[in-house]
């Protein structure tokens, strides 16, 4: 019997480079330099989905994760980058 373990997920979902983000654009233009602070030159948005997975080992968790995101489209791949970050419960 595999006994397993305890990882949190990060998975984030954001426009890729070259897709425009209006909502960034917005929140750039309209609460940042309109407020004084000039220093920020760019925002992009992104979903963050924090999951709790048990599996074996970390690249374990992240594989399934990665085919649950495929097989699910939780993200449209055409337009959108989908990062995974493993991380031991402690």
């Amino acid at each position: 019997m595999t006994t397993l373990n305890r990882y949190t997920v990060n998975i984030i979902i954001e426009n890729k480079p070259l897709i425009r983000d209006p909502e960034g654009e917005t929140i750039l233009r309209d609460l940042i330099i309109k407020n004084g602070v000039t220093e920020v030159t760019k925002v992009k948005t992104a979903k963050l989905l924090k999951l709790e997975v048990n599996a074996k080992d970390k690249e374990n968790a992240k594989k399934i994760m990665e085919k649950m995101c495929n097989d699910l489209r939780i993200f449209n791949p055409v337009v959108s980058i989908c990062k995974i970050t493993v991380s031991s419960d402690s």
